[in-house]
């Protein structure tokens, strides 16, 4: 624990770490603006993602562990979860109602809301801002430019100028379809932590096929058809900042969604290089 408290010091004295607290200072700010000056009631949810995932951080804390990364892995497994589960029932309760046609229409993605899609983007935007500042806090980064602080960067704003806009609500809901990977990617992590690293192991196995399988499907290939329709569709944008904004947010996901997959192979040739070596 004193470890984990010396790592936090020194990393919350470097320049990336006044960057992005005081960027998440400025954007809760502007959401309490939004919600008790401009009556926006709406926003309401994102503020009840925050408490309900820092409520849960605090209760692994105390019954499940002190190690800030373990505690966080947790919060952010549980997010992975009900998050792949609301994006998948809104989206299957869309295309039973109206089709594949009609419900990826573009004036469908950009001008209406699927039901329960509004509040459902609130509820992830409250959990990122609520882990950001957990990460921040705690010192769960590297690097000068952490991918992981400038991901969630990156989603929050997309994400919340969108829900002030009321515009291309469902576009974000489908991005949110890669949860079903990160799912994978925090139980890799936790079977870390609890020391199950034997690359021979049959659950191991399944964990890593399943952790390719949504990162090629749930996450590479559904960020990349959102791109292409996304440009598909440009003329029928109004001018204004939705195109722009959309096009620079899918740019830095599909950059990122490309480290990330080449840190999965890497990862998954370490371990198995491990396991020869033990054996």
């Amino acid at each position: 624990m004193a470890n984990d408290h010396r790592r936090a010091q020194k990393k919350n004295t470097t320049g990336a770490f006044f960057f992005f607290m005081a960027t998440l200072i400025m954007w809760a700010v502007s959401v309490f603006f939004e919600i008790l000056f401009n009556k926006r009631t709406k926003l309401l949810p994102l503020i009840y993602g925050f408490c309900f995932y820092q409520s849960f951080n605090w209760i692994c804390r105390k019954f499940i562990s002190r190690d800030p990364l373990l505690v966080n892995t947790c919060v952010s497994l549980l997010h992975s979860s009900l998050t792949s589960a609301s994006v998948v029932f809104i989206l299957v309760k869309q295309l039973a109602s109206n089709g594949v046609n009609e419900s990826f229409e573009h004036s469908q993605l950009v001008n209406t809301t699927w039901p329960w899609a509004y509040s459902a983007l609130c509820i992830s935007s409250g959990y990122f801002a609520y882990d950001q500042l957990d990460m921040l806090l705690y010192g769960l980064y590297s690097g000068w430019i952490p991918s992981i602080l400038l991901h969630h960067f990156i989603l929050l704003g997309c994400f919340t100028l969108a829900l002030y806009r009321n515009v291309t609500i469902n576009y974000l809901i489908l991005t949110l379809i890669c949860e079903l990977h990160s799912i994978f990617l925090h139980v890799r992590k936790v079977r870390r932590m609890v020391g199950l690293r034997d690359g021979k192991n049959k659950l191991v196995k399944v964990e890593w096929l399943l952790n390719m399988g949504t990162f090629l499907l749930a996450r590479l290939l559904s960020h990349v058809l959102i791109t292409v329709k996304l440009v598909k569709d440009a003329s029928k944008f109004e001018k204004g900042i939705e195109l722009p904004l959309a096009l620079f947010g899918m740019a830095g996901m599909n950059l990122l969604n490309v480290f990330l997959g080449m840190d999965l192979v890497n990862a998954f040739r370490k371990e198995n290089r491990h396991n020869v070596h033990e054996s």
